[in-house]
């Protein structure tokens, strides 16, 4: 079954192939600001660029591990200052955080499968050891 390593791969990739793209506009840096993160002028985009390398690398499974943990270093963060749900009063606010937190979570849980076990079979990975 390496197709479906390929498909599980490609399809848990696509929510940082598509969302880093809003990491480079005005919008996304002011929304950090107000959510009390510094410096976000840089690291909002430099967080976008993490997810898209890290997203591609594990998509097409070249350097994945390497790809996973940029997308580890990604998580860990946007999770806990993005999504604190703890510090939320409007109920249906916090019912929103505690769901992206926990996606985030799951995401989180998974890339850190891939730092272990590496892209699988139909990978650029696995080609060039195959070779």
């Amino acid at each position: 079954m390496p197709y479906l390593t390929l498909l599980g791969r490609v399809l848990y990739s696509l929510i940082f192939l598509g969302a880093p793209i809003n990491h480079f506009t005005p919008a996304a840096v002011t929304y950090a600001t107000q959510a009390g993160v510094p410096m976000a002028g840089v690291l909002v985009p430099l967080a976008g660029v993490m997810a898209l390398l890290g997203g591609l690398s594990v998509s097409v499974g070249f350097k994945a591990k390497l790809g996973a943990w940029l997308l580890v270093l990604f998580l860990v963060p946007v999770t806990f200052k993005m999504h604190a749900f703890w510090a939320v009063t409007d109920p249906m606010m916090r019912q929103f955080q505690i769901a992206m937190f926990m996606k985030n979570i799951g995401l989180l849980g998974a890339a850190l499968l891939i730092t272990q076990f590496g892209a699988g079979p139909l990978s650029l990975d696995n080609r060039r050891r195959e070779v």
